[in-house]
């Protein structure tokens, strides 16, 4: 399966990244719950990336694609642009492999994440989210330093990392009916659905985003990726304006659609999954699981595995989820 014409991301390169990650990435833990099933009328299986290494599933491509690097232009160092998860994730690769990192990080970022980022060793710049694109940014300061940039999304390795995680829940779950994940730039929702198709190609695999930052659905409504303004959601991680150049062919051939939550919905989600099954996630981590629990799934979807992105929610916000 070959996917999209400026770049060819096979079935086969997910393969190879489980390799290159085999012994570094954590083999993350598939959780059920009575009462979730009992609510939604499916059987619901949790991917729980909040256990990966750094607390999301950015870690798989980070580490996929910067060890792949020439010696000499990895050991240079890397420069990465993030919210917070793909930060996490290029700092503790980098650090891993001894080189520098350097992460373009929204001054709006949780505080949660800029903290563990420097943890990991990588040096932070701010930029203003609102008034400067943070792409062009890292490409700016890349250029100023001698260093490479890791995109979050847009790059083969990276997308073929993040679907070593559908590796991982079909080989432990292999009679799912659907795929569901988050949807930001869409290096995971990408990456889950190659996997899937080349592992199952009857399944159905499904993306999630939240109301006023559904650039994804609305691209794929159009039929051509479209640009929104800054999105305010709740979801930090799906933030996203318009989907990536090399995700989004990917995901209009894979995809059987994109569905769409509130951020109310969203808390809920976290709500229920915090209380009732005991695990972290963040908000990003929760809006395919309010896509379920709201019936948006298609009849027929009855074994549904769920990718839980990550639990590095804001300490913050957790501490206001039942004020």
């Amino acid at each position: 399966m070959t996917i999209g014409e400026q770049v060819a991301i096979t079935f086969d390169d997910v393969l190879d990244a489980a390799e290159q990650v085999k012994g570094v990435t954590n083999v993350t833990p598939v959780f059920t719950s009575r009462t979730l099933n009992d609510l939604t009328g499916r059987e619901v299986f949790l991917k729980c990336e909040s256990f990966q290494r750094t607390g999301a599933f950015k870690f798989r491509g980070a580490y996929n694609a910067i060890s792949r690097l020439d010696p000499d232009v990895r050991a240079a160092g890397v420069v990465a642009y993030s919210s917070g998860n793909h930060a996490q994730g290029v700092a503790l690769s980098a650090k891993l492999l001894g080189i520098p990192a350097i992460i373009c990080m929204p001054t709006d970022a949780p505080k949660v994440k800029e903290h563990a980022t420097r943890g990991y060793g990588a040096e932070i710049v701010f930029f203003d989210r609102i008034a400067v694109d943070g792409e062009a940014f890292q490409y700016e300061v890349a250029r100023e330093r001698g260093m490479t940039v890791i995109p979050p999304y847009d790059n083969r390795h990276i997308i073929a990392g993040q679907g070593t995680a559908v590796l991982e829940l079909l080989s432990a779950e292999p009679n799912l009916d659907a795929i569901i994940a988050p949807v930001g730039g869409g290096g995971l929702m990408a990456g889950c659905a190659i996997a899937a198709k080349g592992m199952a190609p009857r399944i159905r695999v499904f993306g999630v985003e939240t109301l006023g930052a559904d650039d994804t659905k609305q691209s794929f409504d159009k039929g051509e990726r479209v640009t929104i303004p800054p999105p305010p959601t709740i979801a930090d991680g799906i933030r996203l304006r318009t989907p990536g150049d090399l995700t989004f062919p990917i995901m209009q051939s894979l995809l059987e659609d994109v569905l769409v939550v509130t951020d109310d919905d969203v808390l809920d989600a976290l709500r229920f999954v915090i209380t009732r099954m005991k695990l972290v996630i963040e908000p990003s981590g929760a809006v395919p699981v309010a896509a379920v629990m709201k019936g948006l799934v298609p009849d027929g979807c009855q074994r549904i595995g769920i990718i839980i992105s990550g639990g590095n929610i804001d300490p913050a916000l957790l501490s206001t989820l039942w004020a």
